[in-house]
């Protein structure tokens, strides 16, 4: 009798354990690995961008008179989206001034003379050529190539009463940093006054911002 009461004081201790045992192995309660988070190494979509170099006038506007070479400073900020890994339509504004002797007097026959300054909105398309992969197999610089064209405005009005169409293109070179955000570039640029026939041309370093 006392040999039977052992028995069954242990099964009674032994299978609630066995019953805890079977709950808590590894078949019934697999451990999982969370779910890494993954980023895109380069952002890419809706763009945000700044640039400004010196910028040159061959042969500025002028229906009489000399039209001397002419120096400047260029300015421009656009907004605009990218079309996958290679297309970017854009819209700017970009705003000039350029210095020019006593002797210029553009188009006011003589009434007035000297600096001017041009103000242009307009439209970019461009198109990345060439990637360039860093030592992680990610392409993080590109040879590209950018034109555009605006509707060029001027200042002082007595100076250069028309406005022109502005014509421009050209290549560049852009990085972008492993703060997935920003890239930044380097831009060389000729462009062309339609009606007056002036030729010039800008050196752009940029800052681009993608959400």
């Amino acid at each position: 009798m006392k040999a039977l009461a052992t028995f069954a004081l242990s099964c009674v201790l032994v299978v609630p354990a066995l019953s805890r045992a079977q709950e808590s192995s590894p078949a019934a309660n697999p451990v999982k690995d969370r779910p890494a988070e993954s980023f895109d190494e380069i952002e890419r979509g809706l763009y945000f961008s700044v640039q400004g170099g010196p910028s040159f006038l061959v042969n500025p506007p002028a229906d009489e008179g000399p039209r001397p070479f002419s120096t400047g400073q260029m300015a421009m900020v656009e907004v605009g989206v990218d079309l996958g890994e290679r297309l970017s339509l854009g819209l700017f504004v970009m705003g000039a001034v350029n210095r020019a002797g006593s002797d210029y007097i553009g188009n006011s026959g003589g009434a007035a003379s000297g600096d001017f300054s041009s103000l242009v909105p307009g439209a970019t398309l461009r198109a990345n050529l060439k990637g360039f992969a860093d030592n992680q197999e990610v392409q993080r610089t590109f040879i590209y190539a950018r034109a555009g064209a605006g509707f060029a405005m001027f200042s002082p009005k007595l100076l250069l009463p028309d406005s022109d169409i502005l014509v421009f293109a050209g290549p560049g070179v852009e990085y972008y940093t492993r703060l997935r955000h920003f890239s930044v570039g380097l831009e060389v640029t000729g462009s062309y006054l339609v009606s007056s026939g002036t030729f010039g041309f800008a050196i752009a370093p940029n800052l681009r911002y993608a959400f």
